[in-house]
């Protein structure tokens, strides 16, 4: 069975496709009156996301942000808006997963996907996470960043219940929340997330690309150990992981 005919026809049904989708509103969308909309950095991504909807549109735009490490250098990156235009849909995810809409706060309510943990936090990593290899100690580093802190400290319950360790949330200096992953984590928890993402094609082919090949790197591993050779460039360096984003 592949993985478009197993993709359940209620987007509230608890399985794989809905928790990965869920995840992605929760750490890079929006929930509004009218429908859901979902930014993304991967176009896999975005065309995976659109089709677990049903059909949402996909936008494309290219934008110029400026470098983290030195704003006088802009770097231009591709961005995804998928749109699913459907008030019913809204109106009944706020209502059953506890998400934001408007001035509604919230209460990001994940207990229904709890079966699919694995499917849910790769989908919030790759919306409001941050990886990077940090060469100075040959370490992978893995934080979540969000303006909405409430958010963050659902994600530390989900990691928490998986068996991993992660910091307290603290303020960021962009104005936002962001904690990390524990040291002695991150690696394991990389190659926990994305197992089995190939078989399914829940996952952004840019960031499980550069996940996986950090913690190749870590263990000193050959390319392609963890992740094809073919999808193992584009790796980005840094020392400031687990750093204040």
């Amino acid at each position: 069975m592949s993985a478009a005919e197993s993709t359940p026809d209620d987007m509230l049904a608890r399985h794989p496709e809905t928790a990965y989708f869920w995840g992605h509103v929760a750490g890079g969308g929006r929930v509004t009156e009218h429908g859901i909309e979902i930014e993304v950095a991967d176009e896999d991504a975005a065309r995976r996301l659109s089709a677990i909807a049903g059909g949402g549109t996909v936008d494309h735009r290219i934008a110029e942000r400026d470098f983290a490490h030195d704003t006088a250098v802009t770097r231009r990156t591709d961005e995804y808006t998928v749109q699913v235009v459907d008030p019913t849909l809204a109106a009944n995810a706020a209502a059953a997963l506890g998400l934001p809409v408007g001035s509604d706060p919230g209460g990001y309510r994940f207990d229904a996907l709890r079966d699919h943990r694995r499917e849910l936090l790769r989908g919030l990593l790759e919306s409001c996470g941050v990886v990077c290899f940090r060469e100075s100690s040959a370490a992978v580093g893995i934080s979540f960043v969000h303006d909405d802190a409430r958010l963050l400290a659902r994600i530390r319950t989900l990691l928490d219940a998986a068996g991993f360790d992660a910091d307290e949330p603290q303020p960021s200096s962009s104005g936002g929340h962001w904690f990390g992953v524990a040291d002695g984590d991150t690696a394991a928890f990389a190659e926990w997330v994305y197992e089995g993402s190939g078989e399914t094609g829940l996952f952004a082919t840019s960031r499980r690309r550069k996940t996986l090949r950090s913690v190749e790197r870590a263990a000193g591993l050959d390319v392609g150990t963890l992740v094809e050779p073919a999808d193992s460039t584009g790796i980005e360096s840094t020392d400031a992981a687990g750093a204040d984003p």
